[in-house]
Protein backbone atom coordinates (compact mmCIF):
# COMPACT_ATOMS: atom_id res chain seq x y z
CA UNK A 1 0.00 0.00 0.00
CA UNK A 2 1.37 3.37 -1.45
CA UNK A 3 2.56 5.76 1.42
CA UNK A 4 0.61 9.23 1.67
CA UNK A 5 3.84 10.81 3.38
CA UNK A 6 6.15 13.05 1.55
CA UNK A 7 9.51 13.54 2.18
CA UNK A 8 10.20 17.62 2.15
CA UNK A 9 13.30 18.57 -0.52
CA UNK A 10 16.24 19.88 1.00
CA UNK A 11 15.55 22.90 -0.52
CA UNK A 12 12.17 23.19 1.54
CA UNK A 13 14.45 22.14 4.88
CA UNK A 14 17.04 24.74 4.06
CA UNK A 15 14.49 27.52 3.96
CA UNK A 16 12.68 26.38 7.10
CA UNK A 17 16.18 26.14 9.40
CA UNK A 18 16.98 29.43 7.96
CA UNK A 19 13.12 30.93 8.79
CA UNK A 20 13.76 29.73 11.90
CA UNK A 21 17.01 31.36 12.90
CA UNK A 22 16.42 33.77 11.80
CA UNK A 23 13.20 34.40 14.07
CA UNK A 24 15.39 33.18 17.05
CA UNK A 25 18.04 36.02 16.18
CA UNK A 26 15.11 38.20 16.02
CA UNK A 27 13.50 37.55 19.09
CA UNK A 28 17.02 37.47 20.85
CA UNK A 29 17.68 41.19 19.78
CA UNK A 30 14.13 42.59 20.83
CA UNK A 31 14.73 40.40 23.97
CA UNK A 32 17.97 41.95 24.13
CA UNK A 33 16.46 46.02 23.92
CA UNK A 34 13.69 45.43 25.38
CA UNK A 35 13.92 43.28 28.45
CA UNK A 36 16.53 44.89 30.79
CA UNK A 37 19.85 43.49 31.32
CA UNK A 38 19.06 42.44 35.17
CA UNK A 39 15.98 40.80 34.51
CA UNK A 40 17.57 38.68 31.64
CA UNK A 41 20.33 37.92 34.35
CA UNK A 42 18.15 36.46 36.89
CA UNK A 43 16.38 34.54 34.44
CA UNK A 44 19.19 32.24 33.16
CA UNK A 45 20.67 32.30 37.13
CA UNK A 46 17.63 30.58 37.85
CA UNK A 47 17.32 28.21 34.88
CA UNK A 48 21.00 27.58 35.83
CA UNK A 49 20.20 26.74 39.12
CA UNK A 50 17.40 24.42 38.40
CA UNK A 51 19.41 22.47 36.31
CA UNK A 52 22.26 22.18 38.78
CA UNK A 53 20.02 21.31 41.72
CA UNK A 54 20.58 18.02 40.33
CA UNK A 55 23.91 17.38 40.34
CA UNK A 56 26.85 17.00 43.03
CA UNK A 57 29.13 18.89 41.57
CA UNK A 58 30.01 22.35 43.43
CA UNK A 59 32.04 25.39 41.28
CA UNK A 60 34.38 27.59 43.73
CA UNK A 61 35.20 30.46 41.60
CA UNK A 62 38.25 32.20 42.35
CA UNK A 63 38.57 35.93 40.93
CA UNK A 64 41.33 37.43 39.91
CA UNK A 65 40.56 41.08 41.54
CA UNK A 66 38.72 41.27 45.07
CA UNK A 67 36.62 44.52 44.52
CA UNK A 68 39.39 47.08 43.33
CA UNK A 69 42.56 45.07 44.84
CA UNK A 70 44.47 41.99 43.34
CA UNK A 71 43.71 38.57 44.78
CA UNK A 72 46.41 36.37 46.35
CA UNK A 73 44.45 33.41 46.02
CA UNK A 74 44.20 33.87 42.10
CA UNK A 75 47.44 34.36 42.10
CA UNK A 76 48.60 31.75 44.15
CA UNK A 77 46.33 29.41 41.75
CA UNK A 78 47.90 30.89 38.59
CA UNK A 79 51.60 30.07 40.40
CA UNK A 80 50.70 26.32 41.33
CA UNK A 81 48.38 25.32 38.39
CA UNK A 82 51.43 26.61 35.65
CA UNK A 83 53.68 24.07 37.77
CA UNK A 84 51.64 20.83 37.39
CA UNK A 85 50.04 21.46 33.68
CA UNK A 86 49.86 17.86 32.03
CA UNK A 87 50.89 16.69 28.59
CA UNK A 88 47.58 17.03 27.86
CA UNK A 89 47.13 20.65 28.36
CA UNK A 90 46.39 21.90 24.74
CA UNK A 91 46.65 25.87 24.91
CA UNK A 92 49.23 27.29 27.37
CA UNK A 93 50.52 31.04 27.76
CA UNK A 94 54.34 31.96 28.50
CA UNK A 95 55.49 35.42 29.80
CA UNK A 96 59.15 36.59 30.86
CA UNK A 97 58.37 39.74 32.90
CA UNK A 98 60.53 42.96 32.63
CA UNK A 99 63.91 42.25 34.76
CA UNK A 100 63.39 38.19 35.01
CA UNK A 101 65.44 35.34 33.50
CA UNK A 102 63.12 32.71 34.40
CA UNK A 103 60.43 32.15 32.04
CA UNK A 104 56.65 31.90 33.55
CA UNK A 105 54.11 29.30 32.27
CA UNK A 106 50.24 29.17 32.65
CA UNK A 107 47.01 27.74 31.86
CA UNK A 108 45.22 29.61 28.91
CA UNK A 109 42.13 30.83 29.14
CA UNK A 110 38.86 28.37 28.74
CA UNK A 111 41.26 25.25 29.48
CA UNK A 112 40.63 22.20 31.85
CA UNK A 113 43.13 20.57 33.99
CA UNK A 114 42.10 17.83 36.33
CA UNK A 115 43.64 16.55 39.58
CA UNK A 116 43.95 14.07 42.22
CA UNK A 117 44.51 15.18 46.16
CA UNK A 118 43.97 13.00 49.20
CA UNK A 119 41.84 10.50 47.09
CA UNK A 120 39.26 13.23 45.21
CA UNK A 121 39.29 13.92 42.23
CA UNK A 122 39.30 17.93 41.63
CA UNK A 123 38.56 19.95 38.29
CA UNK A 124 40.27 23.30 37.29
CA UNK A 125 39.01 25.54 34.86
CA UNK A 126 40.13 28.84 33.63
CA UNK A 127 36.87 31.56 32.55
CA UNK A 128 38.17 34.72 30.86
CA UNK A 129 34.95 37.23 29.38
CA UNK A 130 34.89 40.62 28.01
CA UNK A 131 33.52 43.36 30.29
CA UNK A 132 33.27 46.82 30.22
CA UNK A 133 36.93 48.66 30.97
CA UNK A 134 37.18 49.44 34.93
CA UNK A 135 40.41 50.90 37.08
CA UNK A 136 41.64 48.26 39.63
CA UNK A 137 44.83 48.70 41.55
CA UNK A 138 47.71 46.57 41.22
CA UNK A 139 49.90 45.91 44.20
CA UNK A 140 52.77 47.89 45.32
CA UNK A 141 51.05 50.42 42.80
CA UNK A 142 49.16 53.40 43.90
CA UNK A 143 48.06 54.26 40.23
CA UNK A 144 45.22 52.86 38.50
CA UNK A 145 45.13 50.09 35.55
CA UNK A 146 42.46 49.75 33.77
CA UNK A 147 41.15 46.00 32.53
CA UNK A 148 38.48 44.80 29.91
CA UNK A 149 38.28 41.13 30.61
CA UNK A 150 36.78 39.49 33.73
CA UNK A 151 39.26 35.93 34.45
CA UNK A 152 38.93 33.76 37.05
CA UNK A 153 39.20 30.32 38.06
CA UNK A 154 36.76 27.52 38.45
CA UNK A 155 37.13 24.90 40.76
CA UNK A 156 35.04 21.86 40.73
CA UNK A 157 34.62 18.62 42.85
CA UNK A 158 31.67 16.75 44.95
CA UNK A 159 29.75 18.67 47.22
CA UNK A 160 30.86 16.15 49.81
CA UNK A 161 34.83 17.11 49.59
CA UNK A 162 33.73 20.83 50.07
CA UNK A 163 35.19 20.79 53.70
CA UNK A 164 38.49 18.99 52.98
CA UNK A 165 39.12 21.39 49.93
CA UNK A 166 38.67 24.89 51.67
CA UNK A 167 40.42 23.67 54.65
CA UNK A 168 43.07 21.33 53.33
CA UNK A 169 43.59 21.54 49.51
CA UNK A 170 43.05 25.80 49.16
CA UNK A 171 45.83 26.04 51.70
CA UNK A 172 47.68 23.65 49.88
CA UNK A 173 47.81 25.61 47.13
CA UNK A 174 48.98 28.70 48.83
CA UNK A 175 51.99 27.32 50.39
CA UNK A 176 53.06 25.09 47.20
CA UNK A 177 52.72 28.46 44.93
CA UNK A 178 54.70 29.90 47.57
CA UNK A 179 57.50 27.71 47.41
CA UNK A 180 57.15 27.59 43.50
CA UNK A 181 57.89 31.50 43.42
CA UNK A 182 60.84 30.96 46.10
CA UNK A 183 62.34 28.28 43.54
CA UNK A 184 61.79 30.94 40.34
CA UNK A 185 62.33 34.30 41.73
CA UNK A 186 65.21 36.36 40.85
CA UNK A 187 66.62 38.55 43.60
CA UNK A 188 66.15 42.21 43.28
CA UNK A 189 68.23 45.09 45.01
CA UNK A 190 65.99 47.90 45.33
CA UNK A 191 66.70 51.91 46.08
CA UNK A 192 64.94 54.50 46.61
CA UNK A 193 63.67 55.85 43.10
CA UNK A 194 64.12 59.35 41.65
CA UNK A 195 60.62 60.22 40.98
CA UNK A 196 59.60 60.63 44.79
CA UNK A 197 61.53 63.62 45.00
CA UNK A 198 58.86 65.20 42.47
CA UNK A 199 56.13 64.09 44.46
CA UNK A 200 54.67 61.41 42.28
CA UNK A 201 52.46 58.54 43.33
CA UNK A 202 53.41 54.89 43.57
CA UNK A 203 55.93 52.75 44.75
CA UNK A 204 59.06 55.14 45.79
CA UNK A 205 61.70 52.31 45.49
CA UNK A 206 62.99 51.12 42.14
CA UNK A 207 64.92 47.90 41.63
CA UNK A 208 67.78 46.05 39.47
CA UNK A 209 68.43 42.36 39.70
CA UNK A 210 70.88 41.34 42.17
CA UNK A 211 73.50 38.75 40.70
CA UNK A 212 76.13 38.91 43.45
CA UNK A 213 78.23 35.67 43.41
CA UNK A 214 78.45 35.81 47.85
CA UNK A 215 77.80 32.38 49.81
CA UNK A 216 78.42 31.95 53.14
CA UNK A 217 81.00 28.68 51.12
CA UNK A 218 82.92 31.56 49.42
CA UNK A 219 83.21 34.16 52.25
CA UNK A 220 86.37 34.26 54.15
CA UNK A 221 85.49 34.30 57.61
CA UNK A 222 86.02 31.42 60.36
CA UNK A 223 83.81 27.98 59.68
CA UNK A 224 82.27 28.25 63.38
CA UNK A 225 81.81 31.63 62.81
CA UNK A 226 79.26 30.61 59.69
CA UNK A 227 77.71 28.06 61.07
CA UNK A 228 76.34 30.74 64.23
CA UNK A 229 75.36 32.86 61.62
CA UNK A 230 73.63 29.93 59.88
CA UNK A 231 71.86 28.37 62.29
CA UNK A 232 70.44 31.94 63.68
CA UNK A 233 69.18 32.55 60.22
CA UNK A 234 67.25 29.01 60.06
CA UNK A 235 66.15 29.56 63.53
CA UNK A 236 64.76 32.81 62.70
CA UNK A 237 62.56 31.50 59.69
CA UNK A 238 60.99 28.49 61.26
CA UNK A 239 59.87 30.31 64.46
CA UNK A 240 56.45 32.34 62.95
CA UNK A 241 54.39 30.97 65.47
CA UNK A 242 56.80 31.61 68.47
CA UNK A 243 57.28 34.86 67.38
CA UNK A 244 53.65 35.53 67.39
CA UNK A 245 53.04 33.54 70.53
CA UNK A 246 55.40 35.43 72.73
CA UNK A 247 54.19 39.00 71.22
CA UNK A 248 57.46 40.29 68.99
CA UNK A 249 57.00 41.04 65.36
CA UNK A 250 58.70 38.94 63.35
CA UNK A 251 61.66 40.36 62.41
CA UNK A 252 65.88 40.10 63.17
CA UNK A 253 68.16 42.52 64.02
CA UNK A 254 71.89 42.32 62.37
CA UNK A 255 74.74 45.16 63.52
CA UNK A 256 77.86 44.29 61.52
CA UNK A 257 81.15 46.17 62.45
CA UNK A 258 84.51 46.09 61.83
CA UNK A 259 87.34 48.00 59.89
CA UNK A 260 86.66 48.42 55.64
CA UNK A 261 87.46 45.89 53.49
CA UNK A 262 86.10 43.13 56.02
CA UNK A 263 83.12 41.69 54.01
CA UNK A 264 80.67 43.22 55.78
CA UNK A 265 78.76 43.68 51.91
CA UNK A 266 79.76 40.17 50.81
CA UNK A 267 78.12 38.84 54.06
CA UNK A 268 74.74 40.51 53.30
CA UNK A 269 74.49 38.94 49.82
CA UNK A 270 75.43 35.98 51.49
CA UNK A 271 72.49 35.76 53.68
CA UNK A 272 70.33 37.32 50.70
CA UNK A 273 71.37 34.51 48.33
CA UNK A 274 70.65 31.75 51.53
CA UNK A 275 66.96 32.90 52.22
CA UNK A 276 66.39 34.02 48.71
CA UNK A 277 65.33 37.71 50.45
CA UNK A 278 65.24 40.65 48.00
CA UNK A 279 67.23 43.44 49.83
CA UNK A 280 66.38 47.29 50.39
CA UNK A 281 69.14 50.00 50.35
CA UNK A 282 68.35 52.70 52.68
CA UNK A 283 70.47 55.81 52.47
CA UNK A 284 69.22 58.35 55.22
CA UNK A 285 71.31 60.75 54.03
CA UNK A 286 68.31 60.59 51.20
CA UNK A 287 65.65 61.11 53.49
CA UNK A 288 64.40 64.48 54.81
CA UNK A 289 61.28 64.12 57.01
CA UNK A 290 60.90 60.65 60.11
CA UNK A 291 57.19 60.42 58.01
CA UNK A 292 58.76 59.92 54.68
CA UNK A 293 60.94 57.16 56.17
CA UNK A 294 57.85 55.63 58.03
CA UNK A 295 56.51 55.53 54.15
CA UNK A 296 59.50 54.31 52.28
CA UNK A 297 59.52 51.44 55.20
CA UNK A 298 55.85 49.93 55.17
CA UNK A 299 56.40 49.76 50.89
CA UNK A 300 58.53 47.22 51.65
CA UNK A 301 58.25 43.33 50.61
CA UNK A 302 58.21 40.73 53.22
CA UNK A 303 60.76 38.19 52.67
CA UNK A 304 63.33 41.36 52.37
CA UNK A 305 66.37 42.64 53.56
CA UNK A 306 66.80 46.34 55.00
CA UNK A 307 70.56 47.44 54.95
CA UNK A 308 71.62 50.66 55.99
CA UNK A 309 75.59 50.84 55.76
CA UNK A 310 78.16 53.20 57.80
CA UNK A 311 74.63 54.11 60.28
CA UNK A 312 77.52 56.11 61.98
CA UNK A 313 77.42 58.62 58.90
CA UNK A 314 74.50 58.49 58.08
CA UNK A 315 72.28 60.04 60.63
CA UNK A 316 73.30 61.99 64.32
CA UNK A 317 73.80 58.30 66.43
CA UNK A 318 74.71 60.56 69.82
CA UNK A 319 73.16 59.83 73.39
CA UNK A 320 72.19 63.49 73.32
CA UNK A 321 69.20 63.20 71.33
CA UNK A 322 67.93 66.07 69.90
CA UNK A 323 65.23 68.16 70.76
CA UNK A 324 61.73 68.50 68.40
CA UNK A 325 61.60 71.55 66.55
CA UNK A 326 58.92 73.30 65.18
CA UNK A 327 58.38 71.84 61.58
CA UNK A 328 58.49 74.65 58.65
CA UNK A 329 55.77 75.86 56.83
CA UNK A 330 56.78 74.08 53.53
CA UNK A 331 58.82 70.83 54.38
CA UNK A 332 59.38 69.27 51.42
CA UNK A 333 61.32 72.84 49.84
CA UNK A 334 64.57 72.32 48.17
CA UNK A 335 67.99 72.39 50.12
CA UNK A 336 66.20 71.47 53.23
CA UNK A 337 67.68 70.14 56.66
CA UNK A 338 68.08 66.39 56.99
CA UNK A 339 65.22 65.98 59.86
CA UNK A 340 64.99 62.17 60.05
CA UNK A 341 66.21 61.71 63.17
CA UNK A 342 67.43 58.60 65.65
CA UNK A 343 63.88 58.13 67.90
CA UNK A 344 62.34 57.94 64.13
CA UNK A 345 64.28 54.81 63.19
CA UNK A 346 63.88 53.35 66.30
CA UNK A 347 60.32 53.78 65.91
CA UNK A 348 60.53 51.58 62.98
CA UNK A 349 62.83 48.79 64.70
CA UNK A 350 61.36 48.29 67.46
CA UNK A 351 57.98 50.13 68.34
CA UNK A 352 54.31 49.95 66.76
CA UNK A 353 55.46 50.29 63.04
CA UNK A 354 57.74 47.45 62.90
CA UNK A 355 54.90 45.31 62.92
CA UNK A 356 54.17 46.30 59.66
CA UNK A 357 54.98 43.39 57.84
CA UNK A 358 56.59 40.04 58.33
CA UNK A 359 59.89 37.80 57.96
CA UNK A 360 62.08 40.83 57.52
CA UNK A 361 66.00 41.07 58.46
CA UNK A 362 67.17 44.95 59.49
CA UNK A 363 71.04 44.90 58.77
CA UNK A 364 73.44 47.72 59.99
CA UNK A 365 76.80 48.15 59.36
CA UNK A 366 79.56 50.62 60.54
CA UNK A 367 83.62 50.93 61.30
CA UNK A 368 83.34 52.37 64.22
CA UNK A 369 80.20 50.75 66.62
CA UNK A 370 81.79 52.61 69.63
CA UNK A 371 79.95 55.98 67.76
CA UNK A 372 76.75 54.28 67.84
CA UNK A 373 74.01 55.17 70.73
CA UNK A 374 73.40 52.88 73.15
CA UNK A 375 69.49 52.85 72.65
CA UNK A 376 70.43 51.29 69.22
CA UNK A 377 72.50 48.46 70.29
CA UNK A 378 70.44 46.70 72.64
CA UNK A 379 68.51 43.53 72.03
CA UNK A 380 64.98 43.73 70.20
CA UNK A 381 66.52 46.33 67.92
CA UNK A 382 70.18 44.94 67.13
CA UNK A 383 69.68 41.41 68.09
CA UNK A 384 73.09 39.70 66.87
CA UNK A 385 76.63 41.58 66.55
CA UNK A 386 78.85 40.12 64.10
CA UNK A 387 82.64 41.00 64.07
CA UNK A 388 84.16 41.39 60.91
CA UNK A 389 87.75 40.56 62.08
CA UNK A 390 91.00 41.02 59.42
CA UNK A 391 91.98 37.99 57.59
CA UNK A 392 92.12 34.80 59.68
CA UNK A 393 94.53 31.69 58.49
CA UNK A 394 91.45 30.03 58.67
CA UNK A 395 89.50 32.93 55.99
CA UNK A 396 93.18 33.01 54.12
CA UNK A 397 93.06 28.57 53.65
CA UNK A 398 89.13 29.73 52.05
CA UNK A 399 90.53 32.94 49.86
CA UNK A 400 93.39 30.57 48.54
CA UNK A 401 90.81 27.97 47.67
CA UNK A 402 88.66 30.36 45.58
CA UNK A 403 91.37 32.01 43.84
CA UNK A 404 93.96 29.71 43.36
CA UNK A 405 91.81 26.40 43.77
CA UNK A 406 94.60 24.69 46.60
CA UNK A 407 93.87 23.37 49.79
CA UNK A 408 97.78 23.42 50.58
CA UNK A 409 101.27 24.42 50.00
CA UNK A 410 104.52 25.01 51.52
CA UNK A 411 104.17 28.25 51.76
CA UNK A 412 100.89 28.84 53.80
CA UNK A 413 102.83 28.47 56.70
CA UNK A 414 105.48 31.85 55.87
CA UNK A 415 101.53 33.82 54.78
CA UNK A 416 99.75 32.64 58.32
CA UNK A 417 102.63 33.55 60.15
CA UNK A 418 103.15 37.03 59.10
CA UNK A 419 98.96 37.34 59.40
CA UNK A 420 99.56 36.85 62.82
CA UNK A 421 101.50 40.47 63.26
CA UNK A 422 100.05 42.20 60.28
CA UNK A 423 96.61 43.07 60.05
CA UNK A 424 95.40 42.63 56.43
CA UNK A 425 91.60 42.80 55.34
CA UNK A 426 90.36 39.84 53.15
CA UNK A 427 89.92 42.47 50.49
CA UNK A 428 93.51 43.14 50.13
CA UNK A 429 94.33 39.70 50.38
CA UNK A 430 91.88 38.43 47.27
CA UNK A 431 93.36 41.80 45.32
CA UNK A 432 97.02 40.05 45.43
CA UNK A 433 96.01 36.39 44.59
CA UNK A 434 93.82 37.45 41.61
CA UNK A 435 96.89 39.19 40.41
CA UNK A 436 98.56 35.85 39.18
CA UNK A 437 96.60 32.41 38.33
CA UNK A 438 99.84 30.66 39.20
CA UNK A 439 99.78 29.26 42.87
CA UNK A 440 102.96 29.77 43.59
CA UNK A 441 103.69 33.11 41.95
CA UNK A 442 100.97 34.09 43.91
CA UNK A 443 101.85 33.83 47.01
CA UNK A 444 105.19 34.97 46.72
CA UNK A 445 103.42 38.34 45.74
CA UNK A 446 100.95 37.88 48.82
CA UNK A 447 104.28 37.33 51.48
CA UNK A 448 106.25 40.22 49.57
CA UNK A 449 102.79 42.74 49.69
CA UNK A 450 102.64 41.25 53.86
CA UNK A 451 106.56 42.24 54.35
CA UNK A 452 105.97 45.43 52.96
CA UNK A 453 103.07 45.91 54.69
CA UNK A 454 104.81 45.13 57.96
CA UNK A 455 107.40 47.39 57.23
CA UNK A 456 105.48 50.17 56.78
CA UNK A 457 103.50 50.01 59.82
CA UNK A 458 106.86 49.53 62.10
CA UNK A 459 107.94 52.92 60.25
CA UNK A 460 104.80 54.96 61.38
CA UNK A 461 105.23 53.36 64.92
CA UNK A 462 108.64 54.51 65.05
CA UNK A 463 107.69 58.26 63.33
CA UNK A 464 105.13 58.35 65.97
CA UNK A 465 107.36 57.55 68.97
CA UNK A 466 109.64 60.56 67.55
CA UNK A 467 107.01 62.95 67.14
CA UNK A 468 105.54 61.88 70.64
CA UNK A 469 105.78 65.08 73.28
CA UNK A 470 108.89 64.89 75.40
CA UNK A 471 106.88 66.50 78.52
CA UNK A 472 104.22 64.39 78.85
CA UNK A 473 106.46 62.19 81.64
CA UNK A 474 107.16 64.11 84.99
CA UNK A 475 109.84 63.29 87.23
CA UNK A 476 110.62 63.82 90.36
CA UNK A 477 114.11 64.63 92.01
CA UNK A 478 115.50 65.15 95.19
CA UNK A 479 118.72 67.04 95.71
CA UNK A 480 121.44 65.57 97.61
CA UNK A 481 121.68 66.91 101.40
CA UNK A 482 117.84 68.38 101.14
CA UNK A 483 115.26 67.52 103.69
CA UNK A 484 114.25 63.84 103.88
CA UNK A 485 111.18 63.58 101.52
CA UNK A 486 111.46 66.54 99.57
CA UNK A 487 110.98 66.32 95.94
CA UNK A 488 110.28 68.60 92.77
CA UNK A 489 109.10 67.34 90.23
CA UNK A 490 111.07 67.61 86.80
CA UNK A 491 110.23 66.52 83.01
CA UNK A 492 111.86 64.55 80.16
CA UNK A 493 113.37 68.51 79.63
CA UNK A 494 114.83 68.10 82.34
CA UNK A 495 116.78 64.86 81.64
CA UNK A 496 117.26 66.94 77.78
CA UNK A 497 118.68 69.47 79.27
CA UNK A 498 121.19 67.15 81.99
CA UNK A 499 121.68 65.71 78.47
CA UNK A 500 123.14 68.05 77.08
CA UNK A 501 124.94 69.33 79.85
CA UNK A 502 126.73 66.27 80.09
CA UNK A 503 127.17 66.18 76.55
CA UNK A 504 125.30 62.98 76.00
CA UNK A 505 125.58 62.32 71.70
CA UNK A 506 122.26 61.82 70.33
CA UNK A 507 123.22 57.96 69.19
CA UNK A 508 123.39 57.09 72.75
CA UNK A 509 120.53 57.89 73.66
CA UNK A 510 117.68 55.53 72.29
CA UNK A 511 113.87 56.30 71.14
CA UNK A 512 111.83 54.48 73.56
CA UNK A 513 108.42 53.36 73.84
CA UNK A 514 106.48 53.67 77.09
CA UNK A 515 105.91 49.78 78.20
CA UNK A 516 109.78 50.04 78.06
CA UNK A 517 110.26 52.73 80.15
CA UNK A 518 111.93 51.14 83.54
CA UNK A 519 114.81 49.67 81.43
CA UNK A 520 115.42 52.37 79.31
CA UNK A 521 115.60 54.76 82.29
CA UNK A 522 117.95 52.20 84.28
CA UNK A 523 120.08 52.57 80.91
CA UNK A 524 120.01 56.45 80.47
CA UNK A 525 120.86 56.84 84.54
CA UNK A 526 123.70 54.86 83.84
CA UNK A 527 124.87 56.73 80.79
CA UNK A 528 124.36 60.23 83.07
CA UNK A 529 126.44 58.64 86.30
CA UNK A 530 129.17 58.02 83.89
CA UNK A 531 128.89 61.24 82.51
CA UNK A 532 128.59 63.07 85.85
CA UNK A 533 129.37 61.44 89.48
CA UNK A 534 128.21 64.45 91.27
CA UNK A 535 124.45 62.81 91.27
CA UNK A 536 122.80 59.58 92.46
CA UNK A 537 119.89 58.52 90.71
CA UNK A 538 117.39 55.96 92.37
CA UNK A 539 114.44 53.94 90.67
CA UNK A 540 111.75 52.89 93.20
CA UNK A 541 110.92 48.94 92.72
CA UNK A 542 107.95 48.46 90.49
CA UNK A 543 108.09 52.71 89.02
CA UNK A 544 106.69 53.67 86.20
CA UNK A 545 107.75 55.87 83.35
CA UNK A 546 105.06 58.66 85.21
CA UNK A 547 106.91 58.91 88.41
CA UNK A 548 110.51 58.16 89.13
CA UNK A 549 112.77 59.41 92.27
CA UNK A 550 116.18 61.36 91.81
CA UNK A 551 118.64 61.59 94.28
Amino acid sequence: MPSNIQIPSTKAIISAAASVTATAMLIRSFANDIIPQEFRHFFFTKVHQLFTAFSNEVILAIDEFDGLGQNQLFKAAEVYLGSILSPSTKRLRATLPQKEKKINVYMESNEELTQQFNGIQLKWRMVCKQIQPRYVTMPGDYNSTMISEHRYYELIFHKKHKEMVIGEYLPYVLERSKAVEVEKKTLKLFMLGNDRMMGHRGNPWQSVNLDHPATFDTLAMDTDDKKIIINDLENFVRRKELYRKVGKAWKRGYLLFGPPGTGKSSLIAAIANYLKFDIYDLELTDIRTNSDLRRYLISTANQSILVVEDIDCSIELTNNRPKASRAPMHPHQYGQENRVTLSGLLNFIDGLWSSCGDERIIVFTTNHKDKLDPALLRPGRMDVHIYMSYCTPCGFKLLASNYLGITDHPLFLVVEQLMKVTKVTPAEVGEQLLKNGEPETALEGLIEFLEEKKKNVEFENHKSNQQAPEAAVPLELEEEGGNEGETNVISLEAIKDLVKMNKVSPDEVQVIKKDEADIILRGLIQLLLEKKETQVLKIDSGSSAEKLSLT
